[in-house]
């Protein structure tokens, strides 16, 4: 017994002719009548009686069609989930991410990205940058988001990186003098107070080193573990800070209109390092792959704004 059988077979039971069947499906009356006989065969026992040039169903015959019936929906069910899969419209993504961009960036791209998606799901946890490689080598997660800079001496085999380089830009407060430039440099900057990630941080090391350069004062004031809590040191005037942007792209999204704090490019340069990790020895969904790459564009669209 085939799919082919089945389907000549529902045919002929609905319209109780083979040559309408044949019509209906696009096949010939004679490609019918085999495919009916041979269903016939493999069953052991005759499907219709024929009087006065018509076809009658046995009674067994009825109880195959129920079945029949229910087995060609649920094939047609899953050629439509499969066609959804394949159209993008139908999965689910898990992604885990470092505080800062799941707190408002990734939230704001998934709803983009799932809009007009009443299908998809997604799963999307906040863990520190080890504790995001460590799920996404498990398998637990499609796509992680993490600061290479902390993870970077212990990569893991079981992962894959793609590596991302953004140049880290300086918040100050919006009323500041310093807001009128165009661009902040480490001079400008000379003995104010700095708000900084911990000092083994790669943005504190090349803070630090972008002052040195230029032979003026570096003055650490507040330390924190992540960037988002340093920009209310800055909207309060406390302090200046470096930072990466996706945390200013995510204060300006939480903040669409008068916003409290502004960025801008900082001079020396200071390399904000992350990856978008995936599994190494698992590929990724349609669904899950076309996320990753609406990402990296929001990634581009981003660092140009910048």
């Amino acid at each position: 017994m085939n799919l082919k059988q089945l389907h000549a077979f529902r045919e002929v039971m609905r319209t109780g002719s083979v040559s309408e069947a044949a019509r209906n499906l696009y096949r010939t009356q004679p490609a019918i009548s085999a495919m009916i006989s041979s269903l016939e065969k493999d069953l052991g026992y005759q499907l219709f009686s024929r009087h006065g040039g018509r076809l009658h169903p046995v009674p067994e015959a009825h109880y195959l069609y129920e079945e029949a019936g229910e087995v060609l929906a649920r094939l047609d069910a899953v050629e439509q989930t499969l066609k959804s899969v394949r159209d993008l419209e139908r999965g689910v993504i898990r992604i885990v991410a470092m505080p800062g961009p799941s707190a408002f960036l990734l939230p704001n791209l998934i709803s983009n990205f799932v809009d007009g998606r009443d299908e998809v799901k997604v799963t999307l946890i906040t863990r520190n940058s080890r504790q995001v490689q460590q799920l996404v080598s498990v398998q637990q997660y499609d796509m992680g988001l993490g600061d290479l800079g902390v993870v970077g001496s212990i990569k893991s085999p079981l992962v894959d990186y793609d590596v991302i380089q953004l140049e880290c830009v300086c918040a100050l407060a919006a009323d500041d003098p310093l807001a009128e430039k165009s661009e902040i440099t480490a001079e400008d900057l000379d003995g104010k107070p700095m708000a900084t990630l911990f000092a083994d941080h790669p943005s504190y090391i090349q803070t630090k080193a972008a002052f040195d350069e230029m032979r003026v004062t570096f003055t650490q004031r507040f330390e924190t573990q992540y960037f988002i809590p340093l920009l209310t040191f800055v909207e309060r005037g406390l302090a200046y800070a470096v930072v990466d942007p996706w945390s200013a792209e995510s204060y300006n999204i939480y903040h669409p209109t008068d916003p409290c704090v502004v960025f801008r490019p900082f001079r020396p340069t200071v390399l904000f390092t992350a990856a978008i990790m995936t599994p190494a020895h698992k590929p990724l969904s349609n669904i899950a792959s076309a996320f990753a790459e609406a990402f990296r564009k929001e990634i581009r669209r981003i660092s140009e704004v910048r």
